[in-house]
């Protein structure tokens, strides 16, 4: 190659990079302006109010909790996140005005986000249903003398609802109620969750005339059993009829999750790492929600019990919910079907799941 093209290209490729750093450093500097605002939006003024980020001892690792409410004097409300992994720190700016009713309380579980950031990979052999459930006791002791409350509300969602069980079935006494949303089940929900897909499938296949996608969903139809040819026949008609996704979610709330602020480009990396990773230990047919039954906890509870379902969750189905609630007994419960509700209730209807929480839960856990 001639010198002076040479030259050329080492010229062009040094103006190219200085080109990309300068977008880049133009990017960050706009993400740090709106992270600013977004601060100035969320922040608590409130005299008596809370609002702390830390990294707090549980179950013999470093584990991150953020603690958010307008008057230490409000109930304690503790978030128990789905995924597995899924910390709800970056997506929760639609829960501001929870904050003027609930100390409200977020924690990265073992192996997810900021909990997994500090720990890593090596927290592998731990990533057990009995070793996350005494986190979550733990979390609830410290929260119970570090926050000045006897008892505290707990909200399961997902996987955080089959946690959540498991958790305030253990160790009843630190906890005002149950609030179970997106409530897995076990076996079933995933059993229920596969058949509609089948039936959205069919019903796309038949909209779009598609005669080779019913020929292979008929036989499933005829038997949706969940196992690994018929899985690949729904994850092949899946893409290819364009079934809407569950990350396709509108979330709520006034601040979009690129721009939260405290939610730096490392814990977008860890959140998502630690999605991946949780997946590994806790998903599929071989992990906890597939293998266990939260009936086989007992039937039971001294608490108050809460299911707030809505009709139109497709990733877990409210019918094995509601069928697992008739067979309870507690002091008190309450099911609550949300109309046209999917998956998300607190993150795409936050002021509804708000209205529910402060009308049907709130009073059980008043000092």
């Amino acid at each position: 190659m001639p010198r002076k093209a040479a030259r050329l290209i080492g010229v062009s490729l040094l103006g190219l990079a200085g080109v990309l750093i300068v977008v880049a450093t133009a990017g960050l500097g706009f993400r740090a302006y709106r992270e600013h605002l977004a601060a100035e939006t969320l922040a608590i003024r409130s005299p008596n109010g809370v609002q702390e980020g830390e990294f707090v001892d549980i179950g013999g690792i470093k584990q991150w909790i953020q603690i958010r409410g307008e008057d230490r004097d409000n109930p304690v409300l503790l978030f128990v996140h789905g995924g597995p992994g899924g910390s709800t720190l970056p997506i929760s700016s639609g829960w501001r005005p929870w904050e003027k009713h609930f100390t409200v309380v977020q924690w990265d579980q073992r192996g997810a986000g900021r909990t997994y950031g500090a720990a890593g990979d090596a927290l592998a052999p731990t990533m057990t249903l009995e070793r996350m459930t005494q986190d979550g006791v733990e979390l609830a002791e410290y929260l119970r003398t570090h926050l000045h409350k006897d008892r505290i509300i707990l909200v399961g969602h997902s996987w955080g609802s089959f946690l959540g069980i498991h958790i305030v079935k253990q160790r009843p006494d630190l906890f005002a109620a149950y609030v179970g949303t997106g409530q897995v089940v076990g076996r079933v929900t995933f059993e229920k969750q596969f058949e509609i897909t089948i039936a959205h499938l069919q019903d796309l296949a038949q909209s779009a005339g598609n005669s080779e996608a019913l020929a292979e969903l008929a036989p499933i139809i005829a038997r949706p059993l969940i196992n690994p040819q018929n899985r690949l026949v729904a994850d092949k008609w899946s893409k290819a009829l364009r079934l809407p996704s569950i990350e396709s979610v509108q979330l709520a709330g006034p601040i979009p999750p690129p721009f939260m602020p405290d939610f730096s480009l490392l814990d977008w990396y860890n959140w998502r790492k630690g999605m991946a990773f949780s997946a590994k230990f806790l998903r599929g047919r071989e992990g906890p929600m597939f293998k266990r039954d939260v009936a086989s906890l007992g039937l039971a509870f001294p608490i108050p019990v809460i299911f707030i379902e809505g009709d139109a969750d497709y990733n877990t189905p409210g019918g094995p919910a509601e069928q697992l609630f008739n067979q309870i007994t507690a002091p008190h419960k309450e099911f609550v079907w949300v109309r046209g509700g999917s998956h998300f209730i607190p993150f795409d209807r936050p002021d509804q799941f708000l209205a529910e929480l402060v009308t049907r839960v709130r009073p059980f856990a008043q000092d």
